[in-house]
């Protein structure tokens, strides 16, 4: 006999932001390629690690931007999904504070800031191991059709 799955309690906001976490982390081949990992996740917020790898340098030999970027997008990415309803970045912008050394490691925590229908405005801060913030980003979300947690429901759609 097959091991039923127990159902998830959608009426938790932290039991299902965590299942949502997990669906996502399922299919996210970006977040794992660059070795970034989710460390908490919460209705409206989620906390993302990355090392900065050699192959993250850009010319000047620190890291480049477009990693920095990525960690904090990802980070918004699972704050603004953690409602079960799928979640895509409608528009974005960073700005960097300070340089990042190839070895350092990032802290993004991605915290919601409003929410209403369709769309939502999320901050996220990255940190260095220092606690000193080298990136503030400011994103605004849409939600569109599919949930994040059925099985068959793979690609977002408008």
């Amino acid at each position: 006999m097959h091991a039923r799955k127990k159902p998830i309690d959608r009426l938790d906001p932290q039991v299902l932001a965590e299942a949502c976490a997990d669906a996502m982390q399922r299919d996210d081949r970006a977040t794992k390629t660059l070795g970034i990992a989710v460390v908490r996740v919460g209705p409206g917020e989620a906390v993302l690690t990355m090392n900065v790898r050699d192959e993250m340098a850009n010319g000047h030999g620190i890291c480049h931007g477009g990693f920095i970027f990525t960690l904090a997008d990802s980070a918004f990415a699972y704050a603004c999904n953690t409602y079960g309803q799928r979640t895509v970045a409608q528009q974005c912008a960073v700005t960097f504070l300070q340089p990042v050394r190839v070895g350092a490691r990032l802290t993004a925590h991605a915290v919601e800031r409003a929410k209403a229908g369709r769309g939502g405005i999320y901050d996220v801060t990255v940190r260095d191991a220092d606690n000193v913030a080298v990136a503030e980003f400011r994103g605004h979300s849409r939600t569109v059709a599919g949930d994040i947690l059925a099985p068959d429901n793979n690609a977002p759609q408008d």
